[in-house]
């Protein structure tokens, strides 16, 4: 059962959102299930082995606050412009949500 349905701004963050798609199409799921605390085990498991780039983010889907991320996260250099515009937009979306909360992430 999903509980909220974001509606992720692709005309906004065009690099994101495209990565997003690109690892949902690969069969990773849309569904985030929100998992705060589990976030910086998940960035360390996910980011494991991967070196930092100069001038670029590490970009995870499923991200790092969701049940499914950590190891076996889609990981994709990203500028960090984009990328952390749209981490922050999304983080805004899901804030106040309780650990459980079955979030779909869908492109508008």
């Amino acid at each position: 059962m999903i509980d909220k349905v974001i509606y992720f701004p692709t005309d906004k963050y065009f690099k994101t959102a495209a990565h997003i798609e690109h690892t949902i199409n690969k069969g990773k799921a849309a569904i985030c299930t929100i998992n705060s605390e589990g976030a910086e085990e998940n960035r360390s498991q996910s980011l494991k082995g991967l070196p930092t780039k100069q001038g670029y983010d590490r970009d995870e889907f499923s991200m790092t606050f969701c049940d499914e991320g950590g190891t076996g996260a889609e990981i994709e250099y990203a500028k960090p412009a984009d990328n952390r515009s749209a981490g922050s937009w999304i983080s805004y979306q899901v804030d106040q949500l309780q650990s459980g909360t079955k979030v779909l992430i869908q492109m508008k």
